[in-house]
């Protein structure tokens, strides 16, 4: 059984009537299909058994919610909380004060990586939960009855999961190797910047001439400002494919670059004079000041990212961890091509992999 909750009354109602300091259960459920940022559709709730669906558009701040996440005495347990946290900072901008990722946690428990919600419960409760609604349109109301039991599911389980990987972790001595993450996850979002130097992604184009890699630099700044003031998915308004074209060989005209950008639906001509006039800027010295592109790895690096997977592979395989949560390939390609301790290795990783990892750099 659930609530349904779009009144601010209501809501604080509810929460008055749930008790202090229990253990929060939460999900989200946003639309991100036309839009820079996740726009919050419905938020579900599990306080001491009793779930709320608190309709998100008609609510607006959440006040009386959004100080109980801030509550230093309370947990919030959430299962895979990255892209849900992005949803939730219009209403917890500094995100919950705790926060226990199941999906992270199952993982560090040596059940499996990356686990959906429904496979962590069917392994470790028994029960089948529905999957017919995750691509609903959580905008559209009212929800239908199928809709808000799919969401209700959602949070239904997740105080069981708690104590059970809890404890998991407890016995395996991995409970602060989880509070480390989840605080990570938390700051990450919370300090979330565009990237200064988005070209470097662009390792196709590392033989290009600076000038272009500066250009490209300059195009992929714009676009996220762009997509951000516009609110619009960034290949909208120009996707890779375009931007490399564009920085290789600028367009000479507006009408150039119209027939080199039609069918992008949100460059509008307001946005193509713009960009057209960033196209057209002669580089500055600061442009020009780039972190080159890193070129394709030499033979010798790709022996030491292969010698460095295996040296994962074996920490990893005598923890019973997945390779993946404790070290991703792109880190170990972040650290050839940096020769810098990744930070993202940073905490319970560094002592486990450090010396193995630095020995092998060629």
């Amino acid at each position: 059984m659930y609530q349904w909750i779009d009144d601010p009354t209501a809501l604080d109602a509810w929460m008055i009537l749930r008790p202090a300091h229990a253990l929060i259960g939460l999900d989200t459920e946003f639309m991100r299909t036309n839009t820079f940022t996740p726009r919050l559709a419905l938020l579900q709730v599990n306080i001491d058994g009793v779930t709320a669906l608190l309709d998100a558009p008609r609510l607006d701040a959440h006040a009386a919610l959004a100080v109980r996440l801030r509550d230093a005495a309370c947990m919030c347990v959430m299962h895979s909380a990255s892209e849900d946290l992005e949803a939730l900072a219009m209403i917890v901008p500094e995100g919950p004060a705790n926060l226990f990722d199941t999906q992270i946690a199952a993982a560090m428990a040596g059940l499996g990586f990356g686990l959906s919600y429904q496979k962590l419960v069917a392994l470790l409760l028994g029960i089948d939960l529905p999957k017919s609604e995750t691509r609903s349109d959580w905008l559209q109301r009212p929800l239908s009855p199928a809709q808000l039991d799919y969401a209700a599911q959602d949070v239904a389980h997740l105080p069981e999961l708690h104590a059970l990987l809890s404890e998991k972790l407890r016995v395996l001595g991995r409970s602060e190797w989880l509070a480390e993450d989840c605080r990570r996850m938390i700051e990450r979002v919370r300090h979330s910047t565009p990237d200064t130097q988005p070209q470097r992604a662009f390792r196709g184009a590392a033989d290009w001439p600076r000038d272009n890699q500066a250009l490209l630099r300059r195009l992929l700044l714009w676009r996220d400002a762009s997509a951000r003031a516009l609110d619009k998915p960034r290949p909208w308004l120009l996707d890779d494919a375009h931007a490399l074209n564009l920085a290789a060989q600028p367009p000479a005209s507006v009408d150039e670059l119209f027939e080199r950008t039609k069918g992008l639906r949100a460059l509008r001509s307001a946005q193509r004079t713009q960009l057209l006039a960033v196209l057209q800027a002669p580089l500055t010295d600061d442009d020009r000041a780039i972190a080159p592109i890193p070129p394709p790895m030499s033979n010798a690096e790709k022996r030491a990212a292969s010698a460095m997977k295996e040296a994962v592979a074996k920490v990893a395989n005598a923890l019973d961890l997945p390779e993946g949560l404790l070290c991703s390939r792109r880190h170990l390609e972040s650290l050839l091509a940096d020769r810098a301790w990744p930070a993202a290795l940073d905490g319970w990783r560094r002592p486990l992999l450090h010396d193995a990892l630095m020995a092998l750099l060629p």
